[in-house]
């Protein structure tokens, strides 16, 4: 049984995903916060396996309550992914960076949100090829200098790790890693796990963040849709 929260301080937005969770049998609803700080202490009192999190929350916005999340011991190992309204929001880089583990926009089909719940819960990083990189790409093409927390670069890598960290950064999922560079699944996991430890990142999703501004990988040139 994956033990989900709920955080949106829509109070219909959070009955219809409760009520799409709860038709899961493998799925339950362990609370619900309409606020940052509620979405917080919830964490703490319930202990979930996952946060489904709205950024955009009074009291403290998603990505505080993210970074707040991710740093306690107390509920240690819960995953959290992100909902925004458009994937072109700027703020899901900064929710990333906080320790979120992919994200989804809320018009989402049903079936991938539960989905998303099942891949996150599991330890995976919820990024594709698509909006995730697209987005990342977009917002780091600009050079900045990176806000305190955020995981350190690619100095001590070797170079397969480094080759490696380029296509995590670009998308790719450990079977596609292996195929591109003639590795075993196994291997590639291995050495996403290293490259993991190496750089203090936390999951996959902060080696993308890694991946770019480290300069492994370089926006494409011609704007967010990379035409």
């Amino acid at each position: 049984m994956i033990r989900v929260l709920l955080a949106d301080d829509q109070t219909l937005v959070r009955a219809a995903f409760a009520m799409l969770v709860e038709s899961d049998r493998d799925l339950e609803v362990v609370g619900q916060a309409g606020n940052g700080l509620e979405a917080v202490e919830l964490t703490r009192t319930h202990r979930p396996d996952l946060v489904v999190m709205d950024i955009r929350m009074p009291e403290l916005d998603g990505i505080e309550a993210t970074r707040r999340i991710a740093a306690d011991e107390h509920p240690s190992g819960v995953k959290v992914l992100v909902l925004t309204t458009y994937d072109t929001d700027e703020h899901i880089v900064d929710a990333l960076r906080a320790g979120a583990s992919g994200f989804l926009v809320k018009d989402t089909r049903p079936a991938e949100l539960l989905a998303a719940i099942r891949t996150v819960a599991a330890g995976e990083s919820l990024l594709s090829p698509g909006p995730t990189a697209r987005l990342i790409a977009r917002v780091l093409s600009s050079p900045r200098t990176p806000p305190a927390g955020v995981p350190g670069g690619p100095d001590r890598l070797s170079e397969r790790e480094r080759q490696v960290l380029c296509l995590v950064g670009r998308g790719l999922n450990n079977a596609e890693i292996a195929e591109t560079l003639g590795l075993s699944p196994l291997t590639a996991k291995t050495h996403v796990s290293r490259i993991m430890g190496k750089a203090g990142a936390r999951d996959r999703a902060q080696l993308v963040i890694v991946a770019y501004e480290s300069g492994l990988v370089v926006p494409a040139a011609g704007g967010a849709d990379g035409k």
